[in-house]
């Protein structure tokens, strides 16, 4: 039997499910900032200082090619490491909850069979 609505609402406002939020918050709204102030340099730069993105650092390479590339680089090490952030510090505790969450409704279920 599925866990009912109450007992969503229940986990939804536990302490444990407050600090998996709050884990979550303080690694995504840092990181998601960090990015887009990042993105915002690379497009400002782009627009207003041309003359030092085509700076020609090696070859055909420029300071613009160069931070374009970076956008990708940094949106894979983001990626990474939040998958090994999640691994570590949400994966665990998203589990506990949710076997909490699974065990009740089971043994809730149990408790009304006859045998």
């Amino acid at each position: 039997m599925p866990a009912t609505p109450e007992r969503y609402l229940e986990v939804q406002n536990s302490e444990e499910f407050g600090r998996l939020r709050q884990t979550l918050r303080k690694f995504i709204f840092p990181t998601t900032i960090a990015f887009i102030l990042w993105y915002a340099l690379y497009v400002l730069l782009s627009a207003y200082a041309r003359d030092f993105m085509a700076v020609k650092l090696i070859g055909n390479i420029n300071v613009a090619l160069l931070f374009g590339l970076l956008q990708f680089v940094s949106t894979f090490l983001i990626a990474w490491y939040y998958a090994r952030f999640a691994a570590r510090q949400v994966d665990p505790v998203a589990d506990d909850i949710y076997q909490d969450i699974e065990g009740r409704a089971t043994a809730g279920a149990d408790e009304g069979r006859t045998v």
